[in-house]
């Protein structure tokens, strides 16, 4: 059985979809529906007030991630990136030892089915430009102004700080 929350957040209403052992996706929607919530959702939720609230840098879900090799790697790298730090698609890249995988590092991230959570809007182009994102470049405005505010070091659940070996 699925089910659904939805939270109202500054960047815009989350949806957030589970089963009864895993969160299956968080993405944005202009719209609420009917819920079902259960206590991953909820789980989820609260973890995502607290982010939103500027109390949380780390998250711990049990996602359920599907995807190639390829978009593993780049998710977990995108989880490397300290809160309130972006990094450029080409430095992804060149993490993953793809340094020539520049435009499959944006496909990837646009297969992110957990926004925020995966943060792939801290991801900009190399020139400093604030690139694309799946859930609207307002969006990705207001999650980086939002944890430039709240900057801290701490980035994905498991991942030390200073830990990520990706450039600075």
């Amino acid at each position: 059985m699925t089910h659904t929350e939805f939270l109202k957040t500054p960047a815009d209403i989350l949806q957030i979809t589970a089963d009864e052992d895993y969160i299956l996706s968080i993405h944005f929607t202009y719209r609420t529906g009917e819920e079902n919530p259960n206590a991953l959702t909820r789980k989820c939720a609260a973890q995502l007030t607290e982010y939103f609230d500027g109390k949380r840098t780390a998250f711990g879900l049990p996602l359920k991630t599907e995807g190639t090799p390829f978009q593993r790697a780049v998710w977990d790298a995108l989880c490397a990136i300290p809160y309130g730090e972006t990094r450029s698609y080409e430095d992804i890249a060149a993490f993953i030892g793809s340094p020539k995988g520049v435009r499959a590092v944006g496909g990837a991230n646009a297969r992110n089915a957990f926004t925020i959570v995966i943060p792939c809007h801290r991801v900009i182009r190399k020139d400093g430009t604030i690139g694309g994102y799946g859930g609207g470049i307002e969006r990705k405005k207001i999650l980086l102004k939002h944890e430039t505010a709240y900057k801290s070091s701490a980035s994905c659940t498991g991942v030390s700080p200073g830990a990520s070996g990706l450039p600075v």
